[in-house]
């Protein structure tokens, strides 16, 4: 009796690994607690929410200015500027050009130096249009592309530009 009782255990115990090895080969679930044993606890991990694509800024491109503070800049003289690969920026200011370096950083964050400017005299109300665009461009603190214009903000305020041709 008792090598009928094992015959029949080990059979029991064949047919259950013949059941989950043919099992696992048509892909099933090899464990019967509805899981398959290929599979890893899933665990919750933290994601965080998604950021805007960080734009890059334009460098080699020279922008002419269109308004600061919503004042436009008017004239065949405006205001312009660019930055170039080596992070050297270069423009006019109206009457006077300027050089400067300029990082574009993290964040669409902007860093100016300070600007070695040409002395020119300027009439009145250009030098003091000039003295705006020129604080504003320094106190540089973030820009951005919004549609075909550059927008840098600043302590003075924010600058407008477009792509000169």
């Amino acid at each position: 009796m008792r090598a009928i009782q094992i015959a029949v255990v080990a059979g029991a115990i064949a047919a259950a690994a013949m059941s989950t090895a043919a099992n696992a080969q048509m892909g099933g679930n090899v464990t019967g607690f509805g899981r398959d044993a290929r599979e890893k606890p899933e665990k919750k991990q933290y994601v965080p929410a998604a950021k805007a694509q960080e734009k890059i800024f334009p460098l080699d491109a020279t922008w002419t200015a269109v308004s600061l503070n919503g004042k436009p800049f008017g004239g065949n003289d405006r205001p312009s500027f660019m930055v170039d690969k080596q992070y050297r920026a270069r423009g006019y200011g109206g009457c006077n050009t300027f050089a400067a370096t300029a990082f574009p950083l993290r964040e669409q964050h902007l860093a100016v130096g300070p600007l070695a400017l040409t002395k020119k005299p300027c009439d009145k109300g250009l030098g003091a249009s000039e003295q705006d665009y020129f604080i504003a461009l320094r106190t540089a603190a973030q820009w951005d592309l919004v549609g075909s214009q550059l927008v840098i903000k600043s302590q003075k305020g924010e600058l407008r530009f477009e792509r000169a041709l």
